[in-house]
Formats: structure tokens, sequence, C-alpha cells
């Protein structure tokens, strides 16, 4: 096992690489271990080089809806009412704490994504 840290595209590319070759080791293998501490070594330069950032809160609602195949009227249910998932959705109104605690309890959002700051439309 020959394991160095990644420093540079070089060898992120290097370890690419090798990750794909030891792909399928034997569980409980010195290949399946060098294959772990790859993985890690990688991901850990990609959040440093690469960080994703999280959606912003109406965002997220999206896409869990959409993923669920939620409509606006399932948000409604759980926020109070139509016009205000309406005007949440079209980031009119923000999301107020009653809101947060429901969508976090009732559809498992993390409250500490929901409650991120976001750009709302003024007319």
């Amino acid at each position: 096992m020959n394991i160095r840290p990644i420093k540079n595209e070089a060898d992120y590319d290097t370890a690419l690489a090798e990750i794909d070759r030891l792909m399928g080791a034997a569980p409980e293998s010195p290949e399946s271990d060098e294959l772990n501490v790859l993985v890690t070594l990688v991901e850990a330069y990609e959040s440093e080089h690469w960080p994703i950032e999280a959606p912003d809160p109406v965002s997220a609602i999206e896409y869990v809806m959409e993923a669920r195949g939620f409509r606006q009227k399932d948000l409604a249910a759980v926020i109070g009412s139509q016009p205000r998932a309406s005007e949440v959705m079209n980031r009119r109104r923000p999301l107020t704490l009653p809101m947060i605690r429901a969508l976090s309890a009732k559809w498992g959002l993390p409250a500490d994504l929901l409650v991120r700051e976001y750009d709302l439309v003024v007319e």
C-alpha cells in the first residue's frame, strides 16, 4: 500500500484511477482497506477544493416535493394554507418558525437548512 496525501490535481487523478482499479475488492481484504483510505482522501480533497453549498430553504422544499411527488397542496397542509404555501414557494414570504418546525417534524427536513437566509422577491 503506497498511499500519500492528495496535494494537487495530478495526485487526485492518480487516486481516482487507483479507486477505479480497486472497486470490487473483497471485503476485509488489504485492497478493500486501501480503497477505503483512498476514498476518504478523495472526499477530503473534494470538499476542500469543490465544496457544495447547501441549497436555500425554498430550493430544498422544491427538491423534496419533487422527489416525493408532493404538490403545493401537500405543502399547504403542513404550513397552514394554500396562499401561504404559494407565497413561500414564490419567495414572497419567508418561512416562519412554526412553518420550519412543521416541515422539520412532518417531512424530516433539517431545521438548520430551513432557517438559512434567502432572497425574497420584492415588488
